[in-house]
C-alpha cells in the first residue's frame, strides 16, 4: 500500500504521534484513512480548495498544508487508543501541542487564502 494523501505521508504522521502510538492506528491504511479526513477538514475550514491547487503552491505553503494535516492525523492516532502511552497526561500534553499547531496552521491558511482570493477577484 501506497501513501495516499496529498499533504503528508505516513512517516510524517507517525513522527508526530509518538512512539507510543498504538500499531494499529499508526498503520498505513488508517493513516491513509485520517489524512484524508484531515485534508477535507483543512479544504472546508480554510474554505479553500487545497488539495485541488497544491501542484501550484509555493514551498511554503505546502510546508504549512503538511503540518496542518500531519497534526491532525497524529491527533487521531493518539486519541485511537492512548493507553500505549507512559500516562493519560503524557497523552493528553501531545494532543494540546498537536492541537496548537492545528489551530495556528489553520489561522495562517485562512489569511493566505482571503488573500489570494481578493487579489485574484
Amino acid at each position: 500500500m501506497a501513501d495516499t494523501g496529498i499533504f503528508a505521508t505516513t512517516a510524517e504522521v507517525q513522527r508526530k504521534a509518538g512512539a507510543n502510538a498504538n500499531s494499529t492506528a499508526a498503520a498505513e491504511a488508517y493513516i491513509n484513512d485520517f489524512m484524508t479526513q484531515a485534508e477535507s477538514l483543512i479544504n472546508v475550514m480554510t474554505k479553500y480548495n487545497w488539495s485541488d491547487a497544491y501542484s501550484g503552491l509555493n514551498a511554503d505553503v505546502k510546508a504549512i498544508l503538511k503540518e496542518v494535516a500531519s497534526n491532525i492525523a497524529a491527533t487521531y492516532i493518539i486519541q485511537y487508543d492512548m493507553g500505549g502511552f507512559n500516562s493519560l497526561r503524557e497523552a493528553e500534553a501531545m494532543l494540546d501541542v498537536l492541537n496548537n499547531a492545528i489551530n495556528r496552521g489553520l489561522s495562517v491558511l485562512r489569511d493566505i487564502a482571503k488573500r489570494d482570493f481578493t487579489q485574484n477577484a
